[in-house]
């Protein structure tokens, strides 16, 4: 089992006591142990549907999907690929608002399987620490990486960033294309959904508020 950095336990031990971690359990199962009960589990599920897994297009897809699974666009159900983490300490006396804006992001709706595609925005005014930009980026999509709900993924991006940084001034906005709305259901090709989580001095103060809200554009 692969140790877990100092950064993985410190945002999971967040979420945790916040009650935002993604309800999941730990079944002592390795990711190759993973792989091959899904590769069964699918086989038996197109078998169900009548697919012709003798076809030589279709006879490797249980496989693909137990791969595409565990260690693709669910790799953020284990700590273990939390994104390493640079931070430094604010020696430039940085006072004012760094936001990153339009981070793509690919997740997987939890209540049916299929794809949340959108964009988010952070930003957050440096304290003590400086995080690396690219970290954002790489913390968004690692949440991202797990069955979701964009609600939930939104806060756990702020507390994430809260924990790591010591600050509560962070603040979280996604905006989404939900595929169980679009090609399913409702069938709503156009529709999109926004979700915002705001911390700090996003919260209490309305001008820095307004500040984020204008780079979101909105």
């Amino acid at each position: 089992m692969t140790a877990l950095s100092e950064a993985a336990i410190l945002v999971r031990s967040a979420l945790e006591a916040r009650g935002l971690e993604t309800p999941m359990l730990d079944n002592g199962l390795t990711l190759d142990e993973k792989q091959q009960r899904i590769t069964g589990l699918m086989t038996e599920m197109m078998d169900v549907l009548g697919l012709d897994l003798a076809d030589d297009s279709l006879c490797e897809t249980p496989k693909r999907i137990a791969k595409m699974y565990v260690r693709e666009v669910f790799s953020g159900l284990d700590y273990a690929h939390f994104p390493k983490i640079t931070l430094i300490d604010n020696k430039m006396k940085v006072d004012e608002m760094v936001q990153v804006r339009d981070i793509s992001l690919t997740s997987t709706c939890e209540h049916h399987f299929v794809t949340i595609d959108g964009t988010a925005t952070v930003a957050y005014i440096p304290r003590g620490k400086v995080i690396g930009l690219s970290k954002i980026n790489r913390i968004v999509q690692f949440f991202a990486r797990r069955p979701q709900v964009q609600e939930r993924l939104t806060q756990q991006v702020l507390v994430a960033l809260q924990a790591l940084l010591e600050s509560d001034d962070v603040a979280v906005s996604i905006s989404a294309v939900h595929y169980c709305v679009k090609a399913r259901g409702v069938m709503d090709s156009t529709s999109s959904t926004t979700t915002t989580s705001l911390g700090g001095i996003f919260k209490s103060r309305p001008d820095t508020r307004q500040e984020f809200l204008t780079g979101v554009g909105r």
